[in-house]
């Protein structure tokens, strides 16, 4: 029997952000997606996802899903068999980036979710192409689903995150670690700094997509990650 696949969404998104991954790699195993919203710190997130995680799972994670996983390695590692890193950043989170955070939070307590999702958030998420405006729209629709208490913890969760490249260090198991060369929030630069870290992982970098490859260039993002779970 395979070892299942846990797939940790980034802020805001839902298991839609890995639907095209899903439907494909749910043929050979068990693929789940949990949520990571219910806690404030990266230490309590990974901790949940934990709780509810089989005794062994290949990890993956696209942006804050990312983060996660790298605390979920850090506090469980022989739990993990395989890691992917997608579109994400070992890094804490430098002081300009802090300082959006708060008045972000007050605006989204004040109701103002939607506003912050369209003006700060998604124009960051994506680059040019056919698909644009059916996937800003399905990223809107999983932030209102969630909501605003998801996003104050998501905030402060990742306002407050530990830097991870020690833990990276220490990575000897299959990984992979993917973005989109047009990545704005997460450039290529972050993924070569893990690829340095992790130097037996195998990189892979895709053209025509952004932060979001798992739904600008569905295909290239599944074949990558069906690549790296044959190593298991």
């Amino acid at each position: 029997m395979s070892l299942p696949l846990l797939l940790l969404p980034g802020m805001m998104c839902d298991a839609r952000l890995f639907a095209p991954q899903v439907a494909a790699l749910s043929a050979t195993r068990t693929v789940q997606v949990p949520g990571i919203g219910g806690q404030d710190t990266m230490a309590d997130l990974a901790a949940s996802v934990l709780d509810d995680a089989p005794d062994r799972f290949a990890l993956g994670g696209l942006s804050m899903g990312g983060i996660v996983a790298m605390e979920i390695v850090r506090q469980a590692p022989e739990r993990v068999a395989a890691l992917a890193l997608l579109d994400t950043n070992p890094r804490a989170e430098l002081p300009e980036v802090q300082a959006r955070r708060g008045p972000q939070i007050d605006k989204v307590r004040a109701g103002g979710l939607r506003a912050v999702m369209r003006d700060e958030m998604k124009p960051n998420y994506l680059t040019d192409g056919p698909e644009r405006g059916r996937i800003l729209d399905l990223c809107m629709d999983m932030a209102m689903d969630l909501g605003p208490e998801v996003f104050v913890n998501q905030s402060i969760a990742l306002r407050d995150r530990p830097d991870q490249q020690d833990t990276l260090r220490g990575v000897t198991i299959p990984t992979l670690i993917l973005c989109g060369e047009d990545d704005a929030l997460c450039p290529v630069e972050r993924h070569v700094l893990m690829h340095a870290l992790i130097p037996h992982a195998a990189l892979t970098i895709l053209d025509g997509a952004g932060h979001l490859p798992t739904l600008e260039q569905p295909e290239q993002t599944t074949a990558a990650l069906a690549r790296w779970l044959e190593a298991l």
